[in-house]
């Protein structure tokens, strides 16, 4: 299969997209009030950090597939 360029750039976007997103929302979940009790992380901040690591790694993945279909266009 082959991607367009202009597809293949769209899905790079969203990889380097999802690199500056995410990692600003670890850090604001990770210093919220309600992410530790008593020194113990709570529920609230294990299920944000599965969500923000799965995203990361779709983000890389999507990102990669769009670095490839990119690089195949220009030939």
């Amino acid at each position: 299969m082959r991607l367009s360029r202009r597809s293949a750039l769209l899905l790079l976007a969203f990889g380097v997209w999802s690199w500056l997103l995410w990692p600003t929302f670890i850090r604001n979940v990770w210093d919220g009030e309600r992410s530790w009790s008593a020194g113990a992380p709570t529920a609230y901040l294990i299920v944000h950090l599965v969500i923000a690591f799965v995203s990361l790694a779709l983000g890389t993945a999507i990102g990669v597939l769009g670095w490839r279909g990119y690089r195949a266009s220009r030939r």
